[in-house]
This record gives C-alpha cells, sequence and structure tokens, in this order.
C-alpha cells in the first residue's frame, strides 16, 4: 500500500480545528475581573429594569409612619 492520499487533508482538518478553538476561547473572554464584579453588574441590572420590586424600606417606612399616626391617634382619644 502506498502513502494516503487524506493525510494532507487531515493535517490541514487538525490546523483548521485549532484555529477555531482558539478564536472560540477569544469568544468566550469576559469583560469582568471577577465573578463578583460581574455578579454586581447582574444585579445591578436587574434593580434598573424593575425585576426585584419596591424597595422594603418604602414600605417599612410607611407602616411606621401608619403605627405612628395610630399612637397618636389613641393618645388624642384619650385626653
Amino acid at each position: 500500500m502506498g502513502p494516503n492520499p487524506d493525510v494532507p487533508r487531515v493535517r490541514t482538518d487538525v490546523v483548521s480545528l485549532d484555529a477555531d478553538v482558539a478564536r472560540a476561547g477569544c469568544a468566550w473572554a469576559c469583560s469582568y475581573s471577577s465573578s463578583d464584579e460581574f455578579e454586581a453588574a447582574v444585579i445591578r441590572a436587574k434593580r434598573a429594569a424593575g425585576i426585584y420590586g419596591p424597595k422594603r424600606r418604602r414600605r417599612i417606612m410607611f407602616y411606621a409612619g401608619a403605627a405612628g399616626a395610630a399612637f397618636a391617634l389613641a393618645i388624642l382619644l384619650m385626653l
């Protein structure tokens, strides 16, 4: 048997595959320096989109104001 005529084509395919792998690795490169930085950016984006809903602080302030008004009304009714 003589040399296989497909060997040069296989080598070319392997080189092409290596180049594709290198390009794919560059495509997956991340612009964030750490996972913490990425997570912070995700949370900021979600907050900007309004996914988390209203902040609890506003709700707590509302309840505190309502409790204060009820207390003041109870004091006024006792006088």
